[in-house]
């Protein structure tokens, strides 16, 4: 292997597969897609360790602790730093835990180029849209503004800039001009949840290669 990747300036990776990284879940108010991976890891659905559960907000602790996973409530707090402390809070628990994936599972929090940059493409988040549609905020408000026919999901590796991370799984649903945008939110929940599993198993079965800002997965 080191030979061929000399000679063709190649990055090899070899990796075991009794390996089981240890991840972190991320999670604002929203328990979906934390209470869908939480149940797939007890299951044995997902080869990692979770190693933690951290939330801006208090509600996941008894879900967290449930499974056996021990929760961090890190809150935003006030005045102009509050955002950058409690950012940096997280990145000190992630780094003492020896967290090796981080999955947001609907954490509401835009991450900061520095965070990104501590973990290069091991931060997977579920987007509630089908990118590159509606970045950004609310995207089931500007989906149901536009009259949409189909809704989506988009699990993707984050990166610096807003919701363009290379995509690993995305799935559509049809959707009716009777649908109010909470019916939306409704059923786009079920196409998160079975998207970011997907995308967080093949990441963790190192069957996602990066490329650029695009990926490959091998199935």
């Amino acid at each position: 292997f080191w030979a061929v990747a000399e000679r063709f300036d190649m990055d090899v990776r070899v990796h075991f597969s009794d390996e089981r990284p240890r991840l972190a879940i991320l999670a604002s108010k929203a328990s979906h897609c934390l209470e869908d991976l939480l149940n797939r890891w007890r299951a044995g659905e997902l080869p990692a360790e979770v190693a933690l559960v951290a939330s801006n907000h208090p509600d996941h602790r008894a879900l967290a602790e449930f499974s056996g996973v021990p929760f961090h409530h890190l809150p935003v707090g006030d005045g102009p730093d509050g955002a950058a402390r409690q950012e940096a809070a997280m990145i000190e628990l992630l780094e003492r835990e020896q967290v090796e994936r981080v999955v947001l599972a609907r954490y509401m929090r835009i991450l900061s180029p520095t965070f990104v940059e501590r973990f290069p493409s091991r931060i997977i988040n579920i987007h509630h849209s089908f990118l590159p549609a509606f970045v950004g905020a609310q995207p089931y408000r500007q989906a149901h503004e536009r009259g949409v026919k189909v809704i989506g999901a988009t699990a993707h590796y984050v990166t610096a800039e807003l919701d363009e991370g290379p995509i690993i799984d995305q799935d559509v649903a049809r959707v009716s001009h009777r649908d109010s945008v909470a019916e939306l939110a409704r059923k786009g929940r079920d196409l998160e949840v079975a998207v970011l599993a997907r995308a967080v198993r093949a990441d963790l079965e190192h069957r996602v290669l990066p490329f650029g800002n695009r990926t490959v997965v091998f199935h």
